[in-house]
């Protein structure tokens, strides 16, 4: 922050003043000039921004600006700020930066999930495929940083220490999920996943956190949407319900140890902390993904060629799962960094119906009434949670 380096005038002295509010002889010094920057399109202000821009002009897609607390946030969290977009509502070039943003997220999100179970339905070993998605991640972010499109971040011991836990909880959120997209239905596992809610108010409750009625209730049609979806899912399979509840319990205490774990260290923007984790969770999976299934990547590799006939397909097919599961968290990370994060929970509740129904139009998943109501009593609960818990966060910022 730029400071105006102002020096008190020497003393002057001056007659006994007459008049009957008497002049203040406050040291010019003592004023608290360094606020100017904060006063919108003040000289000041705009010379920090110059300042800012010549130290870093490569800055990539405007991540950053969010606090370390928000940013490992996934699918369908707890953090909400009822108040409105202004500046998108105001702006109708930044509204549709905003709609690009989000039509490439959700994109980028069918993508993934299409070719991710097209990939595991001829190659149904998620512990390699989950590991290469998170290589492919870390590649990337290794160019970014190489190339300077992305600052690389001053890292030190203490932050790798602090990283340790989140990357351990992402890493068993993210394999858990792989391997109940290889045992149901996409639909299926995104319905499942949409109770991730229901763990967060849980464990938050457990370590001291306290939350409104409407909170609570909000969680419920999220349990009976879910029950419902469960036991009329025609291809139901024990593994990939509990893989999916696992991937949730994964997520939430990610992101509950990163609020704690990671306070001292806001400095770092969103997306390298996400490069990071990234990184520390794929040293984390590929030795014990040898472990679980090393000796059956050979066989089954075989295997997948006989059934495609192309190898160039399968490779193409484990290719993209790879690329887009980072460029679908990627576009996520920035629309956070652009939007308050209800509009993100909303945004990212629609995602997940958007990613349902395309699933089930790709594979023509056979789906009974009973349970397309369970998925939508499912999806509205989360839909209600995000407001309910917005709620709530303006009730305590305003207590503050």
């Amino acid at each position: 922050m730029m400071l105006l380096n102002l020096h008190p005038s020497p003393s002057l002295t001056l007659p006994k003043s007459t008049h009957k509010y008497p002049i203040s002889r406050t040291p010019i010094s003592n004023l608290q000039v360094s606020n100017f920057n904060k006063i919108p399109n003040h000289p000041t202000s705009k010379i920090h921004k110059a300042a800012i821009f010549l130290k870093n002009p490569y800055e990539f897609t405007n991540f950053g600006h969010k606090p370390t607390s928000q940013i490992v946030k996934s699918a369908s969290e707890s953090s909400q700020d009822p108040t409105p977009d202004a500046e998108t509502v105001q702006n109708p070039n930044k509204t549709l930066q905003l709609a690009i943003v989000f039509g490439f997220w959700y994109f980028q999100n069918i993508v993934f999930n299409i070719y991710n179970k097209k990939a595991l339905n001829i190659f149904p070993y998620p512990w390699l495929l989950a590991s290469f998605q998170l290589f492919v991640g870390s590649i990337w972010m290794l160019v970014l940083w190489a190339t300077k499109l992305q600052p690389c971040p001053k890292i030190d011991k203490s932050f790798i220490i602090a990283l340790l836990g989140p990357a351990l909880f992402h890493t068993i959120g993210h394999i858990s999920a792989c391997v109940s997209f290889s045992k149901v239905a996409v639909s299926f596992t995104h319905v499942i996943k949409s109770a991730e809610p229901v763990f967060s108010v849980v464990f938050s409750s457990a370590l001291g956190d306290t939350y409104p009625l409407s909170v609570w209730l909000s969680i419920l049609p999220i349990v009976m949407g879910c029950s419902l979806a469960a036991v009329t899912e025609v291809s139901f399979n024990p593994a990939g319900l509990w893989g999916a509840m696992i991937s949730n319990v994964g997520f939430v205490l990610r992101n509950i140890y990163s609020k704690k774990s990671l306070e001292n260290f806001k400095q770092v923007n969103g997306l390298n902390l996400y490069g990071w984790i990234t990184i520390l969770s794929f040293f984390y999976l590929f030795p014990v993904a040898i472990f679980v299934e090393g000796s059956q990547w050979v066989p089954g590799y075989h295997k997948a060629i006989a059934s495609i006939g192309t190898p160039s397909t399968f490779y193409l097919w484990v290719m993209i799962s790879g690329v887009f599961y980072h460029l679908y968290n990627q576009s996520s990370y920035q629309a956070l960094d652009d939007i308050s994060p209800l509009t993100f929970s909303v945004g990212n509740t629609m995602k997940r119906v958007v990613v349902i129904v395309s699933s089930v139009i790709v594979f023509r998943n056979p789906v009974r009434a009973l349970n397309a109501l369970g998925s939508a009593i499912a999806i509205l609960g989360t839909f209600l949670y995000s407001q309910a818990s917005s709620k709530k966060k303006a009730a305590v910022e305003k207590k503050d």
